[in-house]
């Protein structure tokens, strides 16, 4: 009787549930690090909450403009940022809460709530658009990420995630492909239409440390197609703080920023 138990055609259905069940665990753990390894450079790069001051440089063939912002950040859905230079621009916000957006203009003193419609527009002329900073969460959210590859940057490994949006998740890009440093640095997050077609790329450079931490200074977000088209956001300060006060991502603060 003992030995029955130990016929050849067991042991072969035996050996597959061994070989289906080490490699049906193994997948998932493979997205899920995916997951993590995005959750965890995206509350590394916002924090908690942070304070900075950034130029922003938007490059044209024929014509360049030239903005400091200051911009404040708290966990992954708040954020206001306002124009303090030049002159002629100063005053001028957008305040994000959630997935709504709306901007301020000083001169006729007038907050408007951004459409859908408008969401996919340019961000005060920028490279950058309304919904890239509207859906900054979202990558988290909506996608599904898996790491495909590998490569090495000042010696620290480098993951390559292909992130795909979920089944209706509401989003306007067919795939993301980000580069994440073992110490949960962004190097780079290109942007690809419903063809898997490359339409524009963020590249995270000049990582140095910055109140207390390793950052990259210095994101350039250019189109694929259009090399002499790009936007330069460079930090030129950032302060990273357990929280800002209450009610300060308010409309009221949008037309007066406490600064």
């Amino acid at each position: 009787m003992t030995q029955g138990l130990h016929t050849p055609k067991l042991s072969v259905v035996i050996l597959f549930l061994s070989i289906f069940t080490i490699f049906g665990l193994q997948a998932p753990a493979k997205a899920q690090d995916g997951q993590v390894l995005v959750e965890a450079a995206f509350n590394y790069l916002r924090d908690k909450a942070s304070v900075s001051l950034v130029k922003m440089t938007v490059h044209r063939p024929d014509w360049q403009r030239v903005v400091t912002i200051k911009a404040w950040t708290l966990g992954e859905k708040e954020s206001l940022f306002t124009i303090i230079a030049p002159p002629k621009d100063n005053g001028n916000g957008t305040l994000k809460k959630g997935r709504e957006m709306w901007m301020y203009n000083p001169k006729v003193n007038r907050v408007i709530k951004l459409p859908p419609s408008m969401m996919s527009q340019s961000w005060m002329g920028s490279d950058f658009s309304n919904n890239d900073l509207a859906k900054s969460d979202n990558l988290i959210n909506e996608y599904t990420h898996a790491v495909t590859g590998t490569e090495t940057h000042e010696g620290k490994t480098v993951y390559i995630i292909e992130s795909i949006p979920k089944p209706k998740a509401p989003e306007v890009w067919g795939m993301q492909r980000l580069k994440i440093r073992e110490d949960n640095i962004f190097l780079e997050q290109a942007f690809y239409d419903e063809d898997l077609k490359l339409v524009k790329i963020l590249n995270f450079m000049e990582i140095q440390t910055m109140d207390g931490k390793l950052y990259p200074k210095k994101w350039i977000m250019q189109k694929a197609d259009e090399k002499g088209k790009y936007t330069i956001v460079e930090h030129k300060m950032i302060t990273f703080k357990e929280s800002l006060p209450a009610g300060f991502f308010t409309l009221s603060n949008l037309k007066n920023p406490r600064r």
